[in-house]
């Protein structure tokens, strides 16, 4: 019983937030200075007369007042749909799990490496606090984490693609080709340098957090008897250490899904990566109001399930805690 008013209170607040996110990316929509009709033209917009411009705008709706725009747009996502996307002319849905299923190659493995490579230099710097690998973690985490990701893409992708020619360029496989024709060797070989920018960025926060909690855990009186029992610090960061750290680096590492996905829209438009980072980008040049908002729906529940998968193995790191306030 307990459980099920647990998961009610999560879906109703979920219910909530999605609802809050969607007014606000349409409120925001409305208020931009882009014509929806004049970025669905493109450069074809000098060409059109004003009674194709009134049919277009009938077609998509642009003419009606922005409640009445919102009210279908809801109506027909109570039916079960997204919307339709006048940029790419497809279902809304088709667009995203199209474009996610490219997004979730980068995030997955950005995301997976950050969490992994981030939590392991905490613990060595925490153990060794104050000696020269210590500094030279903290060190990479504090640049790092002020260093603004386009810049850091723009110097990889110079350096790596441009200068030694050891990745490619740009996009998600040759130009030119197909892709059911790309093999997976190459598009690791494309992913290659997204990732590892993207994983560099990452690594930080995740890093320093983690830091913290192991200097703490050096500092109590459960290393100071550890201590005098003979065990060294890194047989206590082993012992105790790594579950003391794991829980604030395991909340830490979901809250910053969204920090994440907002990072991959930087780095999918820099390295011409056709994920759904790049779509946002283009829903929103273009005014493609039912895409951004389907974006925007999709990237609120990604992350909310994130963190209830993260509330969720609270339990089972620490029995103690307790899950929901019901």
């Amino acid at each position: 019983m307990r459980l099920t008013r647990w998961l009610a209170y999560r879906c109703l607040r979920l219910t909530l937030v999605l609802f809050c996110v969607a007014a606000l990316s349409f409120g925001l929509m409305m208020l931009s200075p882009i014509d929806p009709v004049d970025a669905y033209l493109g450069p074809q917009m000098a060409q059109v007369s004003p009674e194709q411009r009134a049919l277009i705008t009938e077609r998509w709706g642009f003419e009606s007042p922005p409640a009445v725009q919102f009210g279908h747009w809801l109506r027909q996502l109570l039916s079960g749909e997204l919307g339709w996307s006048h940029i790419y002319n497809q279902p809304v849905s088709e667009v995203i799990s199209q474009r996610f299923y490219r997004s979730i190659m980068l995030l997955g493995s950005a995301w997976l490496l950050s969490v992994v490579v981030g939590f392991a230099l905490g613990v060595i710097a925490g153990a060794k606090e104050g000696s020269t690998l210590d500094r030279v973690i903290s060190g990479y985490a504090y640049i790092t984490a002020s260093t603004p990701t386009f810049w850091l893409g723009i110097v990889g992708l110079l350096l790596f693609s441009v200068y030694l020619g050891w990745t490619p360029i740009c996009c998600a496989g040759p130009p030119g080709m197909l892709s059911q024709e790309v093999s997976l060797l190459t598009r690791l070989h494309h992913l290659a340098l997204p990732v590892a920018t993207l994983t560099l960025l990452g690594i930080a926060s995740i890093t320093l957090h983690t830091r913290t909690r192991m200097i703490a855990l050096m500092r109590s009186e459960i290393a100071t008897h550890a201590f005098a029992q003979g065990a060294s610090r890194i047989d206590i960061a082993w012992r105790h250490g790594i579950r003391h750290a794991s829980l604030p680096a395991l909340t830490l590492a979901f809250a910053s899904l969204g920090e994440l996905f907002g990072g991959a829209i930087l780095i999918e438009q820099i390295f011409a990566y056709p994920g759904l980072g790049q779509a946002t980008v283009e829903a929103g040049l273009r005014s493609d109001v039912p895409l951004l908002l389907g974006i925007a729906l999709f990237t609120a529940l990604f992350v909310s399930v994130g963190n209830l998968i993260a509330d969720s193995l609270y339990h089972l790191i620490d029995p103690r805690i307790e899950q929901g306030p019901l």
